[in-house]
């Protein structure tokens, strides 16, 4: 069994809202800190001094701005102690487990991979077991696991429903813990990868902001108010009926011309091999496209067309300052991304502010750091809301 770390004190909401502002945007003065939160400085001083105290904030040196001059007494900022503490991630596919281990701002350390040979739940969870243990021998401050899976996830512990590892009802959390001694989370691998990129990634300080995900699968997360708004349509399939071109494809998964059908990478794939007969990589079939063979380019164009027009509608009603699009299928872009403007241009308003684009080709290390956010979130600060 792993050793637990010693863990904080649970903190109080005033505590978690100060260490939480220091910890997505710190170092901060205690001036600012007052100001972002709406405290007076005494009550500030009231909550940092416990903070101060557990070790998780600690004064750090101001160099303060070129050529700034100070009046009075000086104020040492306060930022959290990022390595005083360890979290692991880790993301479940069919057939691999992907495996992080992050400081307290999410950072990634340290890397473990190991291949997964069967889907029964108490052998998944002693796998995961076995590479806590591994990744403990080296990093003994450990605070937590948090783990992603594409698919249904209640009360970010028991695995409703997930098609991938053909799990209904798996209280994977509570068998992790079993066999780890550490607490545990889990949730669905692309409200992981939104919380990332909320508290630490492109979404940080945005108000409103959405990530877009195009790989084995389509995934979508949407924050306003600076928090993701969770929804059961996240964690069965996003994108299975979003029509985006009626006389589009008909493929095994998805309706026909539905975003699943257009874009994802098996569906892609499937396609190609139905026209030709080859089984091709999406990277063989992008590259091909990009050489101008044409059954490859007119797949790629009608997924170019797709995804333009999915942006365009996601950017027309929920009006977010940023999109994020993200997954291992965004190679899309780099093959076809002046089909994808176009089309995006196409289907907005004329004198619609441009949208603000920003593309991350994410592996599955990224995902599992999602996974390990969470833990940070839910074991260390006590955001246990869903």
């Amino acid at each position: 069994m792993t050793t637990v770390a010693p863990s904080w004190l649970p903190l109080s909401p005033g505590e978690r809202s100060v260490a939480i502002e220091v910890l997505v945007h710190g170092p901060l003065s205690r001036t600012e800190l007052a100001r972002r939160l709406h405290l007076s400085q005494g009550s500030l001083t009231r909550l940092t001094k416990p903070l101060i105290e557990s070790g998780l904030l600690l004064e750090v040196p101001d160099a303060g701005a070129p050529g700034e001059t100070r009046q009075g007494r000086p104020s040492q900022p306060l930022d959290v102690v990022a390595e005083s503490r360890a979290f692991i991630g880790f993301k479940i596919t069919a057939d691999m487990v992907y495996g992080v281990v992050t400081t307290l701002r999410s950072d990634i350390v340290a890397r473990l991979d190991r291949p997964l040979t069967g889907h029964d739940p108490g052998e998944v969870a002693g796998l995961l077991a076995e590479m806590t243990r591994e990744l403990a021998a080296r990093f003994p401050a450990l605070a937590g696991i948090g783990i992603g899976v594409g698919g249904f996830v209640q009360n970010r512990a028991v695995v409703g429903e997930s098609p991938y590892l053909r799990w209904r009802d798996v209280p994977l959390a509570e068998l992790v813990e079993e066999r780890t001694g550490l607490p545990v989370v889990v949730e669905n691998d692309v409200a992981a990868l939104v919380e990332a990129e909320t508290w630490f990634g492109a979404g940080r300080g945005l108000d409103r902001f959405v990530v877009l995900t195009i790989g084995a699968g389509i995934g979508y997360g949407l924050v306003l108010g600076g928090r993701r708004v969770p929804y059961a349509g996240e964690d069965r399939g996003f994108g299975r009926h979003w029509i985006l071109n009626p006389n589009g494809p008909l493929t095994p998964d998805g309706e026909r011309g539905s975003a699943v059908s257009l874009l994802t990478i098996p569906s892609i794939r499937y396609q190609i091999q139905a026209a030709t007969g080859r089984d091709m990589t999406y990277e063989e079939i992008l590259g091909l496209a990009a050489a101008g063979e044409p059954m490859c380019s007119r797949v790629i164009d009608e997924a170019a067309h797709a995804l333009g027009t999915l942006i365009a509608q996601i950017a027309n009603f929920a009006m977010p300052q940023k999109i994020l699009l993200a997954g291992e299928g965004v190679g899309l872009i780099d093959a076809a991304g002046k089909t994808v403007r176009e089309t995006l241009r196409t289907h907005r308003h004329p004198l619609a502010a441009p949208v603000d684009l920003e593309t991350k080709v994410s592996d599955f290390h990224d995902w599992a750091r999602g996974a390990a956010v969470l833990a940070i979130q839910v074991l260390v600060l006590g955001a246990v809301e869903a």
